[in-house]
């Protein structure tokens, strides 16, 4: 769905999935291309966006003679949507300044529905002129893109917002446990509460 927003912005988008057919199907509903390789889908992109599961999915797409970063041109922008570490945030923005091209981390929350609604909230790490140009188009798929701080910061922020939620969840869980134990009718308890 985020790279969907892209493409209805406007934006000439390619996409890559490890699984072609998705790329495929991708496709068939908004237009546009699909590549083979990350370095085909990143040949000429002036800004390359990735989300993938975790620091070695994202260390497969992004580096390597099929990598996003083999295939982009100079001072082009990667930025990665991925929740992952601080340490890979900042392994790739050395491996892209290396390559004269730019590292944005680039973790969202939402969820799924925050990325079929363009809904999204993303927190950024990286130099201030790359974001800058990253704000513009992501702004086609979420509601707020903030610089946080330099490289990594964007995943540092995403892991503080996983901790205050993990809080909530668990303050939660007690209340309605407590409740349970003292008899009460939960639904409607909750239902007070969250007015």
């Amino acid at each position: 769905p985020m790279a969907g927003h892209l493409a209805r912005a406007g934006h000439r988008v390619t996409v890559y999935n490890r699984t072609a057919k998705k790329a495929d199907q991708w496709v068939e509903e908004y237009g546009g291309k699909s590549a083979r390789t990350p370095r085909e889908a990143a040949s000429g992109a002036q800004i390359v966006f990735a989300c993938v599961g975790n620091d070695g999915d994202l260390r497969s797409v992004a580096l390597g003679a099929d990598g996003a970063l083999a295939g982009m041109s100079r001072d082009a922008v990667f930025c990665d949507h991925t929740t992952a570490s601080a340490a890979i945030a900042r392994e790739l923005y050395a491996a892209a300044r290396a390559k004269g091209v730019h590292f944005i981390d680039a973790p969202v929350s939402g969820g799924q529905a925050g990325a079929v609604n363009g809904l999204l909230t993303v927190m950024c790490g990286g130099d201030a002129e790359p974001f800058a140009r990253v704000q513009l188009v992501a702004m086609a798929m979420a509601k707020a893109v903030t610089l946080i701080g330099a490289s990594g910061a964007g995943q540092l922020a995403k892991m503080v917002n996983q901790i205050c939620i993990a809080g909530l969840v668990q303050g939660l869980s007690e209340g309605i446990a407590f409740g349970q134990a003292a008899g009460l009718d939960m639904k409607l308890v909750l239902k007070v509460i969250g007015k």
